[in-house]
């Protein structure tokens, strides 16, 4: 376990009561056929009154740009989203998927069955104790701790009593770890306006996506005059946007290894 470190903090009851940050380092694994390749990214989980907003760094600083009317780059795909809103007070949970100039809410309806284990130990300055739990196919030991009294957590975990500090999966494929705690001035919230899906709606989208990655480009092509491909030097080079297509349909195929493996899309 990372050593957690902290931003000139007092850790009491009260300062739980303001809005708080909270910073994950998550490791994850795509191809599970390469059994040492992680990515390792910085995802960040914004608390404010029973309400919170869990996502990548990069997503919260386009979510900054775009509250600041400016215009950020926007993921695209389905796949290896990590944007979650949480409404604790009632109970609602929610995926946030966003593809090139569109944004779907996807309701996490799965409910996370708790055993608290017995088993206690500290972690950093935090005593903390051991919870498994069955969620999106996949087996889960959370360390949580009652010093913290949050009970909200990484990704769409919560309702434990005490802030989830740690959390991964039995075959070491994700794993979250708490590593800052800080203050925030505001929980803003840039994507308010998204098309309600479901689990069908989104294998459907998703291999729609899948068929022609590339659909919008397509468009602009057809209606530009003249398109010119240029690499990060200047010279111009060949663009087929059918090999486009190949090579991201094979990336999708290669990195098919989601947090919910209940609803893994097999790509044909």
């Amino acid at each position: 376990m990372k050593k957690l470190s902290f931003i000139f903090i007092v850790m009491t009851s009260f300062c739980f009561g303001q809005k708080m940050s909270f910073i994950y380092e998550m490791k994850y694994r795509l191809n599970n056929q390469i059994p040492d390749q992680y990515i390792t990214n910085t995802t960040i989980l914004d608390y404010a009154d029973n309400h919170s907003i869990f996502r990548e760094r990069m997503d919260r600083k386009a979510d900054s740009t775009r509250m600041n009317n400016g215009f950020p780059m926007l993921s695209s795909g389905f796949e290896n989203h990590f944007y979650v809103k949480k409404d604790l007070s009632n109970s609602k949970i929610s995926k946030i998927i966003t593809n090139g100039q569109f944004s779907y809410r996807l309701p996490i309806k799965e409910t996370l069955k708790w055993k608290i284990s017995s088993e206690k130990k500290k972690i950093g300055m935090y005593n903390s104790q051991k919870a498994m739990v069955t969620y999106g196919g996949r087996e889960w030991t959370a360390w949580f701790t009652g010093d913290i009294p949050i009970n909200d957590g990484p990704y769409i975990f919560n309702g434990l009593p005490g802030l989830i500090i740690s959390v991964t999966d039995s075959r070491g494929d994700y794993n979250f770890e708490l590593v800052q705690t800080k203050k925030f001035a505001n929980l803003f919230d840039a994507r308010l306006k998204s098309i309600v899906i479901d689990w069908n709606k989104y294998d459907q989208l998703a291999k729609s996506y899948y068929q022609n990655p590339n659909a919008e480009i397509e468009q602009k092509i057809r209606n530009a005059k003249k398109v010119v491909m240029q690499d990060a030097h200047g010279n111009v080079i060949d663009f087929d946007i059918r090999q486009m297509n190949k090579d991201q349909q094979e990336d999708i195929r290669k990195n098919n290894n989601p947090i919910e493996l209940n609803h893994k899309i097999e790509y044909q």
